[in-house]
Parts: C-alpha cells; sequence; structure tokens
C-alpha cells in the first residue's frame, strides 16, 4: 500500500508566535479545529508541550483515532510521527515562516499510509476538505484572537 502525501499552505495575518501557540494548546484544540472531535495530552516534554498526544477526527468517511509523538522547533516547526492508532503510518509537520511584513505563510505537509486502499478522489477530498479546512481553522482562530 503507497503511502499518500499532501500538502496544503495558507498566509495567516499573524505571527509565527501566534500560530505555534494556537496549534500546541491541545486543550483548545476541538473547540476551533471543526474536524477533530477530541485531543487529549497523554505526556509532556520539559517545556511542557504536548509530547504523545492521543486525536479523534473526523476525516469524513469515518472517525479516525490515533496518537502522535511531537517535536519542535519553536516558533517554526511542529512535527510528530505516528505511535498507534486507527492507521498503518503517518507523519506530518507544519512550517511557519515569517514573510516579515506582519504575516506567517503556514505550510500543513502530511503522509499518511492508511493502511487500506484508498480511492483517489478520496484522498483528493481528504486533502481539499480535511487538510485545507485545518489551516482555514487556523487563519481565522489566530486572525479572531
Amino acid at each position: 500500500m503507497a503511502a499518500k502525501r499532501a500538502e496544503q499552505q495558507v498566509v495567516v495575518e499573524a505571527s509565527p508566535h501566534a500560530c505555534f501557540a494556537a496549534l500546541t494548546d491541545y486543550e483548545r484544540m476541538a473547540d476551533w479545529q471543526s474536524t477533530v472531535n477530541s485531543c487529549e495530552v497523554v505526556s509532556r516534554d520539559r517545556e511542557g508541550r504536548g509530547r504523545e498526544v492521543d486525536w479523534k477526527i473526523d476525516a469524513k468517511v469515518r472517525s479516525v483515532s490515533y496518537r502522535l509523538e511531537y517535536s519542535y522547533e519553536e516558533p517554526h516547526w511542529i512535527a510528530c510521527r505516528y505511535v498507534d492508532g486507527d492507521v498503518e503510518d503517518l507523519d506530518a509537520e507544519y512550517i511557519f515562516e515569517d514573510r516579515g511584513d506582519g504575516t506567517t505563510l503556514a505550510t500543513f505537509s502530511l503522509r499518511i499510509e492508511p493502511g487500506t486502499w484508498v480511492p483517489g478522489k478520496v484522498v483528493d477530498m481528504l486533502n481539499d476538505q480535511v487538510m485545507k479546512r485545518s489551516l482555514e481553522d487556523l487563519k481565522r482562530h489566530v486572525e479572531s484572537d
């Protein structure tokens, strides 16, 4: 089974720090991320950020649960790797580039091995609706604060 890869970008009218802070506030994630049903920090790193985090998301086709382990380079990079859950493998990263004008280019990259065959149209829908919506939710949330 081949891994599926996708990438989405959005310009946010805020700093990389604001984007980073929003995406590491796991306790509030389900309040503003429309695809997130629940998010729970299982363990924390030395800085108090989520190290292992359990997720339950609405992937449109079905609800998916998984645990991810996170790495950080604050405020420009968040990466995660798959630990356990409903898929075979997954890794993702967010990159926040300061554009020098008070805005940030936020890039979300995802590689997922679902463990079962997934039609191309479903992959396209997940890329367009789930990943794109995640960045749009980030933009809306950070810009409204």
